[in-house]
Order: C-alpha cells, then structure tokens, then sequence
C-alpha cells in the first residue's frame, strides 16, 4: 500500500496542478475517521474555494475527473467518491491493500524509517539536580526525551542526547549542608537542622559512606571521601558525585542513555556566562536599575524585563540558561529540544528573549520545547505522596520496583505530556486486557505462539506467500489489520513532527485491537496451505510493526506471556 500511495500522491499533485498550479505542493492524503468513508480522503477542494471562487463540491468534481485519468489511480483505485461539503474519498483496490504485508516484510525493522537528512538534532532531557533521587516527574521527562529522540532518528536526524547538569548554585551548597548535618549526628526536626536542608533517608547514606571514605564513580568523576566532618567542599563533592552515580544507576535501569553531559559549573568556569552578559551589555539590551542589571526581554515578547544580575552581584537562574543554549548553538545544533517540566514555562520566553537580544545570529523560538505536568501515583486505590528513601516524593526506581520497566515507560508516554496524569499501580500490574501495556505485548505474544506452531506443524510449507496467495486475504478482519499496518509510516513522521510520542502508545493499541479481532474471528494454520500462508505472511507483518513501534518506545516484545483470566488459545 505504501508504493500505491506514493503514486497516488504523485497523481494528485499532477490532478491539483491542472485545477490550480501553485496547489500541487499542497497535495496530501489524509485518513477518514470512519473505515466506511473509504482508505484516503483529500480535503483540497475545500481549501481551493476560495482560490478558485468555486464552490467546495464542483472542485471535488473537477478533482475527481482529472484523477480518473490518472494511470495510478486506474491501477490502485476502485472508487473515487465525493462527500459532504467536498471530501473526495478514495477506496483502494484489494491488491494494494494487501501490498502491505509484502512492503512491511521487506522493509523488517526500517518500515516506517526515513533516509538520513543530512541534519542534526540535540534533545537535551531529564537534567536533574543532583540533589536527590530521580522522582518519577523525572522518570516522565525520561520516557518522553528519549522516545522524542527515537522518533527523530526514525525520520532522518541525526540525534544527540545531552543531560544537563546544575552542579552549581543554592541547592547544591544545601546539598552539601545536609550531608555535613547528618555527619554531625543531627536528624529532620531536630532544632539545629538547617531549614533548607534535604531530609530524605539517602542524605543519611550519602553520610554513612562518607565517613567510610568510600570512593563513588560518576560519569565524568571519582571522588574518594576523605571522612573529614568539616571538610564542606569535600563532603559537597562526594554528595553530587554519589548523587550522579546513583542518577546513573536508575536511568540505566530506565533503558535511557545520554550521548553527552553539560555541566552548569563549566558555564563559570570556562566564562561563557560573563560572555554572554558582555554580548548583551554590547547589544544595547541591557539597563542598570536599582543597583541590578536588567534585560529588555519585553523586546522580544516577554511580559516584562528580567533581572539577569541581582545588587548582590549574583546571577539569576535564567542567565546561565541563556548562556548554555548559546553553547547549543555554537556546536552546531540548528535544532535543539528541551523536555521539561510545565513549571518552567516561565522560562521559554526570557530564554529565547536572551538568545535573540545575544546577536549571534539564533533563529526566534529556538529552542523548542516539550513541557510535561506532574504525574499522581494510585497504588491500592489511594494516592502515594512519599518514598521512604526520598522522603518527600515517590521515586522512579519505586515504580520500577512495583511494576515493571515495561509498564512505567509505556505509561508515562500513553498520554499527551501536557496533561494531567494518574500513574496506577495496580492497573499496571494486571495481566489482562485492561492493562494496555499488556494488552499491545500480549498481542505480539500470541502472534510468536501461532509463528512457532506454523515452524513446527508447517515447516515444508514456511516459503514466502506470493501475491496471489496475498490476494486470498479479504476477510473483514483482515482487510482492517492491514489498514492499522498501513498507517504506521505517517503516524510515526506525525508523531516526530509533533514530537508526540503519546500517538504511538495509542496507534500500538489500535493494532493490538485490530489484531485480536482477527485472532478472535479467524483460524491461521488452515488445511488451505496458500491461505495459509498468506495469513501467516500478515502475522508476521503485523509482529514486525508492533516490535517497530515497541523500539521507539524503549519497550520489550515478549515471546510467550500468561493472562490472570487465561483462555484456552486458538490458532
């Protein structure tokens, strides 16, 4: 069906190019709601009214004439219709519906991929402090950034993933007085203990290894504790590098990596940040008022004017921001994403204020963003506020522990990152079909038992389907499978376009449910060894596109999965 489209578009284009010559680029299939409506729908008349001073209908006329003639469309075609105020619906011939399964086979794990495009992307993504445990606000920044990344590599980009590290400023000097708090035997609510201080249980391990004079390795790091109770600098060291190796330990046991980790410190010490002030003060976009300097961020769309350095003489958190994304674009990264909370929404505007007042030629709304809200955790129907190791908030290692990798990373996904979301435990711990995580795995589960009983019952007849055997697939369930297998390349290019990963957890649904209507309505290893094989042929296909679809999402494609309420299987 994918080479029958492509045609198809070429024919469209050469159809809109004879109603209206700068039309032809616009030329695109879109996908009806309703299965009824047919297999591609075009909505161009409706766009060309005004154009054309027609009305909508007599354009979907004159379109559909000009298509009738087109060599594409008498070969994939059946019928072109038009309905309502001008769609113009298209229903395929059965054999390019069935040319999917061909398509998809051949393709294997790159169906649905784009060549590479020659440009480069950077997602930066999670960037906690290295104050505490990864909490599970993390762990949805963490399952959003990197399936953004593999969604962007699926198209073309080349990705590179980058983990900011805020290693300097108040809360790591509050990192560092917590540890040294608990080395002076001092514990949460005793009157001394410092009211900014961390009051998590891994403040006290932090401690307990210090005074063991362990040594911690981080990504970039060794530090070796010297169990000195006075020693701040040393003791704060040891606390982000124990903090940051343990970050490590719970991403890779997240399945996420990073290409590259920034440091804010080096925005200091190399004097990026004293550079990017100067750039601005040189600008003429600055202004000195009560002692601070200012940046007229109003300029360029803030609200107001932003202090960049206080009467103190210190920074405010924006000017290091600013300073990191000139970095972004000094190494070369025309396109940059960030994946962070919807609290930091304040801080798009003044970011991308200070890149264009920089003068250093960065594009207006660079860079882009994904903004995500704040999950809820249910578990045994209420809702759990603490972790005993973070002491103030659920972890993602928690919630690993509870469920599963699997079902954490599709959760956090199946829903658009700037909604509200309520992580339940319970559901994710079912093995049955309300559970959708299960519900997608245990589709590509049944479909490897009934390829092992074709290998085993089968085998002499295992060659490739041809496609007249292809042809024999028309039953109802089998021409709306390969419908769900078709749409896989433009919701993946979709998704990547919106950086919309939660389409995919929906999509992977939507073949999990086409698929187990057909388990329901058909039998597989049939007596009729052509349809036979053609059946298996489409099994196989659909596999492939649900472990496709499972890469992206950074999950597993289990081979043999029990349900709580097991049935016997059919095949």
């Amino acid at each position: 069906m994918i080479q029958a489209k492509e045609e198809l578009l070429h024919a469209l284009r050469n159809a809109l190019a004879q109603l209206a010559p700068e039309a032809a680029a616009a030329a695109v299939f879109e996908s009806p709601k309703h299965a009824e409506h047919g297999d591609l729908a075009i909505t161009a008349a409706m766009g060309l009214a005004k154009t054309l001073r027609r009305a909508p209908r007599e354009i979907a006329s004159r379109l559909v004439a000009a298509l009738e003639v087109q060599a594409p469309v008498q070969r994939w075609v059946d019928a072109l219709e038009i309905a309502g105020p001008g769609y113009v619906n298209l229903r395929l011939k059965p054999q390019a519906r069935q040319r999917i399964v061909a398509e998809v086979l051949a393709a294997g794990e790159r169906f649905g991929h784009r060549a590479a495009n020659g440009r480069r992307v950077m997602v930066e993504f999670v960037s906690a402090n290295p104050t505490g445990p990864l909490h599970v606000g993390h762990g949805r920044n963490a399952a959003l950034g990197d399936c953004v990344c593999n969604l962007l590599a699926t198209q073309g980009w080349s990705v590179t993933r980058e983990f900011y590290y805020n290693d300097a400023g108040v809360q790591i000097a509050n990192l560092g007085a917590s540890v040294q708090a608990r080395l002076r035997g001092l514990r949460p609510g005793d009157a001394a203990w410092p009211e900014a201080a961390y009051n998590g249980q891994y403040i006290a391990d932090i401690a307990a290894d210090f005074l063991a004079r362990r040594t911690v390795r981080a990504d970039d790091r060794e530090v070796a504790a010297n169990g000195d109770v006075n020693d701040l600098d040393g003791i704060t060291r040891f606390a982000v590098a124990y903090l940051r190796h343990e970050q490590d330990l719970d991403l890779r046991a997240f399945g996420v990596r990073f290409d590259t980790y920034y440091l804010e410190s080096s925005l200091y010490t190399d004097g990026r940040v004293e550079r990017t002030v100067a750039q601005l003060n040189a600008a003429g976009k600055t202004y000195e008022r009560d002692g601070a300097l200012w940046l007229k961020s109003t300029d360029y769309g803030d609200d107001k004017d932003r202090v960049m350095r206080k009467s103190d003489g210190s920074y405010t958190y924006f000017v290091p921001d600013v300073a990191y994304h000139v970095s972004k674009w000094e190494r070369g990264f025309g396109k940059v994403i960030n994946v962070q909370g919807s609290d930091h929404h304040g801080t798009v505007a003044r970011v991308r204020a200070g890149l264009q007042a920089a003068g250093v030629g960065i594009p207006a709304g660079y860079p882009d963003y994904v903004l995500y809200k704040m999950i809820t955790v249910m578990k045994g129907g209420e809702e759990v506020k603490i972790s005993k190791r973070a002491g103030s908030y659920v972890t993602l290692r928690d919630l690993i522990d509870w469920t599963s990798r699997d079902a954490v990373r599709f959760f956090l996904v199946s829903r658009k990152a700037d909604t509200e979301f309520v992580f339940d435990v319970d559901l994710a711990l079912k093995r049955n079909d309300e559970n959708p995580v299960f519900y997608v795995q245990y589709a590509h589960a049944r479909i490897c038992s009934v390829l092992a009983l074709w290998q085993t019952e089968r085998a002499a007849d295992a060659r490739p389907a041809s496609d007249d055997e292809l042809g024999r697939l028309d039953a109802p369930a089998e021409v709306a499978l390969m419908r769900e297998l078709a749409r896989w390349p433009d919701v993946l290019a979709r998704a990547a376009d919106e950086l919309a990963p939660h389409d995919l957890a929906f999509y992977l649904r939507d073949v999990a449910a086409a698929f187990h209507t057909y388990y329901a309505a058909e039998r597989f290893v049939v007596d009729d060894a052509a349809l036979a094989r053609a059946r298996i042929a489409l099994l196989g296909a659909t596999r492939q596109v649900l472990r496709n679809g499972f890469a992206v999402l950074g999950i597993s494609a289990p081979e043999a999965m029990a349900r709580d309420d097991r049935q016997e299987e059919k095949r």
